[in-house]
């Protein structure tokens, strides 16, 4: 895997001539989690799009850079809000699917070992539609995890999954994700708390950096820092006020 490059994302989008977002401009650190909060709509999941070079059907102004001056395609896995699995794989074959797709042969042994650490070795052989959505949203972390790349762009990455496996999950994309680029789309202010050493809201008309813990990820849910950070979240998103 190549180093992980910091990405400068600057522009705005609009859809039919109306607005998505304003002008904006947002620093993505190196080997740092981001994490990008705002409500439905105010174009958190177009900034991924946009960043993973995948079709967004609006029209952005603006420029999308890594700091090491080199493209960012092949350079990205992405995960999105479904979990996009394809329904006549197993569980194994989605998680490798990302090789046979380029042509590779699929490191099963790898993709056996990730699938055991999101919880899922009893089901490798399974389809989908023998899958909860909890589970089929770890398949497709599994899979995102897989690929290896030092730029990860995770859109709710754990919202399906109930509140003891969403800390596990969580644990682990830290662990494992370390020494990569990560933005991460979250509408759960303790999701951020725990994960982001820096955030944002975005609204409309702007993006609008947040204080987040000094200590490192994934932090105690109990942390001092932590509870601080997630009810002066939690606070803005509501009332706008900080």
């Amino acid at each position: 895997m190549n180093a992980a490059p910091g990405i400068s994302f600057a522009g705005k989008a609009s859809i039919d001539g109306a607005a998505l977002f304003a002008q904006i401009t947002l620093e993505i650190p190196a080997y740092q989690w981001t994490c990008l909060l705002g409500s439905s709509g105010v174009g958190k999941s177009t900034v991924l799009r946009l960043i993973a070079g995948l079709e967004t059907y609006v029209e952005f102004n603006g420029d999308i850079t890594a700091s090491d001056a080199q493209p960012l395609t092949d350079r990205v896995a992405y995960m999105a809000q479904s979990d996009l699995l394809f329904p006549w794989l197993t569980v194994t074959n989605n998680v490798g699917i990302g090789a046979c797709l380029r042509g590779e042969k699929p490191d099963t042994e790898r993709a056996a070992q990730m699938i055991k650490r999101v919880g899922l070795s009893d089901h490798a052989n399974k389809k989908p539609a023998a899958l909860s959505g909890g589970q089929r949203q770890r398949v497709a972390l599994a899979r995102t995890l897989m690929e290896n790349r030092p730029v990860i762009l995770l859109d709710e990455p754990f919202s399906a999954l109930d509140a003891k496996t969403r800390a596990e999950m969580q644990e682990l994309a830290a662990e494992l994700l370390a020494d990569r680029t990560v933005l991460l789309v979250t509408h759960d202010p303790a999701e951020a708390a725990r994960l982001a050493h820096s955030g944002y809201v975005m609204q409309p008309d702007q993006l609008i950096p947040m204080d987040m813990p000094t200590t490192l990820p994934a932090r105690s849910i109990d942390d001092p820092q932590t509870l601080t950070t997630q009810n002066a979240l939690f606070h803005f998103l509501r009332t706008g006020a900080q």
